[in-house]
């Protein structure tokens, strides 16, 4: 076998094992919308034994999509999750920018155990400290509202990290020339830093949106409301102790999964360079 035949062998072999993955990634997606198309009784008549049929709805209906609508008010918390989200993103991306500016801008005492600690926040799991968070915003009394579902959100050590190494690469010129003409911290901060900052806005933006959409234990433990129940919490209600409704949480679980994709398709340019302009530099 000579180089050129080795090397498309080699081209075929990874085509192939990328065809393979790419199967394996959308056959879930695949699934939960064919099932989302069928009737209960059609998705168990032809699970066991699996074979193609298993894939393919004998008749497709949209009855799963308007039964989770006017049987369980399905809007509801589609509109809570995105009232929780936009507010988190919006607070979220205003105050870990804001630290991470003035702890790239500004020297005073203690900065590098600060720095230290922020690092070390995100690396701890939030089922270590929902316990003592939960006590705490008992205490605020925001249980069971919107703002106890945002508020301890705000505060992410990573979005303050990828904002610390954007603003890595600021000209420390730049700051001093705008000081020196009078422009006031603030004034630097949305004038100046913010417009270039915008790859890093959408990234950070992103990251809190995809955690606050699919986050499940938090608004479990403070929401208990069914009017404020968020998108992942009413998906539970298509179960009960004597009852599941598999096409119900299948076409629930696609009405979540299409909006984020939604989303993040048009925004992924600019989130990958959110993320490359913050990647460690040394």
């Amino acid at each position: 076998m000579n180089r050129k035949q080795k090397n498309i062998t080699q081209k075929l072999f990874l085509y192939l094992i990328i065809i393979l993955m790419l199967i394996m990634a959308l056959f879930p997606i695949f699934f939960s919308f064919s099932a989302s198309l069928r009737t209960q009784e059609d998705l168990f008549s032809s699970m066991f034994p699996f074979t193609i049929k298993s894939l393919i709805p004998s008749q497709v209906t949209l009855e799963n999509y308007i039964g989770i609508f006017n049987e369980y008010n399905f809007i509801q918390p589609i509109i809570n999750t995105l009232i929780v989200t936009v507010s988190t993103i919006f607070f979220g991306c205003l105050v870990n920018s804001i630290a991470a500016f003035a702890l790239s801008a500004f020297s005073f005492r203690g900065k590098k155990i600060l720095i230290l600690l922020i690092m070390i926040s995100f690396m701890v799991p939030f089922e270590a400290i929902a316990i003592p968070t939960y006590s705490v915003v008992n205490d605020l009394g925001m249980i069971d509202s919107y703002a106890g579902m945002v508020v301890p959100a705000i505060a992410d050590g990573l979005c303050v990290f990828l904002f610390m190494q954007f603003f890595k690469d600021f000209q420390v010129s730049l700051l001093e020339s705008a000081r020196v003409d009078g422009a006031s911290w603030l004034t630097i901060y949305f004038k100046i830093i913010m417009p270039i900052c915008i790859p890093v806005f959408i990234t950070a933006g992103l990251m809190i949106f995809m955690n606050q959409w699919n986050s499940y234990l938090w608004p479990l433990l403070v929401a208990r409301s069914p009017e404020i129940r968020t998108i992942q919490i009413a998906l539970n209600e298509f179960s009960g102790e004597r009852f599941v409704k598999w096409t119900y949480i299948y076409a629930g679980s696609m009405i979540s999964a299409i909006i984020p994709i939604a989303i993040f398709l048009p925004l992924q340019k600019y989130f990958v360079e959110g993320i490359t302009a913050g990647g460690v530099k040394g």
